[in-house]
């Protein structure tokens, strides 16, 4: 019987023995790959651990650093962490909340101190002095209900609502020397780790900034009017009483979880109709535009636009930005050859241009169809003129692009970004990365009307992301509006769908590590049933039973 186990390291592709109980900072130590910088977790048979995680098994092993989005996720972690000790150190009493991820960094408040320049140029000066005293994360694990009454002692009544609805026998939660705090994924082994890092002072706040994909803290890049967004839902949630998972659960748990879908969908229409008001309230708008990243909803929103168009005494007339296409041979195609369906020249420009030119000078056009079998531009047959109700909904990845509407004067337009900018939170130091929420969405809707099995969807969502921040991102901020789409209950409902889909990834291929995550992820959710959910409701757009027709 032997005494040791076999760990391959897929870095540098070599394999080595190793006693068992062996530590993954061990294993780094002995096979050293070349990483960009220090590593910061690890993958084990595609399942995330931190460094200290002790192996009693034969595994596959992949470090990772900070140029990895998880490595991130990690690093940040741990730098909230001794943020907040910085703040219980200097300024004990005082609340603080991660509010969103923007401007190429994390956004928070504080409550009980306010955010002066002075105040983040001590806490940055504080954090320095943590890290450089060397501390070590511990993870404990004790029985829940005394983990709750730690934090509860502690002023921290979100962690221990949050632990008081999951159920569980026994929590687990972290110290910093005498400071503890819960995360819902791996710290760094110690201070050690985070040699680089800055705080800000930002609008109310401060944004922390972290190394990124190149190893470098980016430049910070001005989001208004996301962060405007954010704060919007923050405070009606804050007035409803449900900011965290834990106080979602509650409710769920006492029965009341229908009152959380009818007031999250009455607010969701609210939004809607404020922005048809903004609308019908300037006359020389001709031209809607709405974009928004993958599985925004962005099609379920325009037709309830529409109809709040409607209420407002405008003849609402929806175009497909799709219809547009050039045939398929014309496509542009990406760096590995194949067609980039989502490329700007995909769309036929010159046409799309002098169409809207067209119908804005009171003339008529016949509407392409594109003929996805075949790939071809054809004549649908369509002719419409713009009378002086009539009103242009156009809907597509680029319409907030410039060069889309080149030429149209801009008094004629106005843009809506439509994201379902997760607003919720786990608790007050762990936020929902948004771009979850959706690819949530979406494996449940390909799955259902597509047949595609959720590692399809989670194979190609890389692509799909590079495709965002190519030809998304970088024009969120010229829209006139932004729409959150996310509702605050929906992730209590999409874990009914989605986890037995995630379930089903194989472990021997890439996508595991993300389906385990988004697993235990949506876990912390107590499950709500759709059943009350009102056949208008923008979930249904992934859900299916929807009124709108697609």
């Amino acid at each position: 019987m032997t005494n040791t186990l076999q760990i391959f390291c897929k870095n540098n592709k070599k394999s080595g023995n190793f006693e068992f109980g062996t530590t993954l900072f061990q294993i780094y130590e002995h096979f050293h790959p070349d990483l960009v910088k220090k590593p910061l977790c690890a993958t084990v048979n595609h399942q995330l651990q931190g460094l200290t995680f002790r192996v009693f098994g034969s595994k596959q092993v992949e470090f990772l650093d900070c140029t990895s989005a998880y490595g991130r996720k990690v690093y940040m972690r741990s730098l909230t962490f001794v943020l907040y000790k910085a703040i219980e150190d200097l300024y004990p009493g005082t609340r603080l909340t991660i509010e969103a991820p923007v401007s190429k960094g994390y956004y928070f408040l504080l409550n009980g101190t306010e955010a002066t320049l002075e105040v983040v140029q001590r806490l940055r000066q504080r954090m320095r002095e943590i890290i450089a005293e060397g501390h070590r994360f511990h993870r404990l694990e004790r029985p829940a209900d005394e983990v709750a009454a730690l934090f509860r002692q502690h002023g921290q009544e979100d962690k221990a609502v949050l632990i008081e609805s999951l159920g569980l026998l026994y929590s687990y939660y972290y110290r910093l020397a005498d400071t503890y705090d819960y995360y819902y994924g791996p710290l760094v082994p110690s201070t050690d780790y985070l040699d680089e890092f800055d705080l800000v002072k930002y609008y109310k706040g401060m944004l922390l900034r972290i190394p990124r994909e190149g190893g470098r803290i980016p430049e910070i890049v001005k989001q208004e009017k996301m962060l405007n967004a954010f704060a919007e839902d923050h405070l009606l949630q804050e007035r409803i009483n449900m900011t965290t998972v834990g106080r979602l659960n509650r409710l769920t748990q006492s029965g009341q979880a229908g009152y959380a879908i009818k007031v999250a969908e009455a607010l969701q229409e609210k939004k809607v109709a404020r922005i048809a008001d903004q609308i019908a309230a300037r006359p020389d708008v001709r031209i809607v535009l709405i974009s928004g990243p993958s599985s925004s909803g962005k099609t379920t929103f325009s037709k309830r636009l529409c109809i709040q168009l409607m209420a407002n005494g405008l003849m609402p007339r929806l175009i497909s930005l799709d219809d547009y296409f050039v045939n398929r041979e014309n496509t542009p195609r990406d760096e590995s050859g194949d067609y980039d369906f989502e490329h700007l020249h995909a769309l036929n420009l010159p046409l799309f241009q002098q169409h809207l030119t067209a119908l804005l000078n009171g003339e008529e056009v016949e509407l392409p169809r594109y003929d996805f079998p075949t790939g071809t531009s054809q004549l649908s047959g369509q002719r419409i003129r713009l009378n002086s109700d009539t009103i242009l909904v156009m809907e597509g990845i680029h319409a907030l692009n410039p060069q889309l509407t080149e030429g149209i004067p801009d008094n004629t337009k106005f843009r809506i970004y439509v994201s379902a900018l997760t607003s919720i939170k786990i608790d007050d130091h762990n936020y929902i990365p948004t771009t979850q929420n959706r690819l949530l969405r979406r494996i449940v809707r390909d799955n259902k009307y597509r047949g595609t099995s959720a590692q399809q969807t989670l194979d190609r969502w890389h692509s799909v992301r590079l495709g965002e921040e190519r030809w998304i991102f970088p024009y969120q901020e010229n829209a006139d509006v932004m729409f959150n789409s996310a509702l605050i209950y929906e992730l209590a409902v999409l874990r009914n769908y989605a986890i037995p889909l995630l379930e089903a990834v194989p472990e021997n291929c890439e996508s595991h590590l993300l389906a385990q995550l988004l697993i235990r992820f949506l876990r912390y959710f107590q499950p709500i049933s759709d059943k009350e959910l009102p056949p208008t409701s923008l979930l249904r757009e992934f859900l299916g039973g929807s009124s709108f027709h697609y």
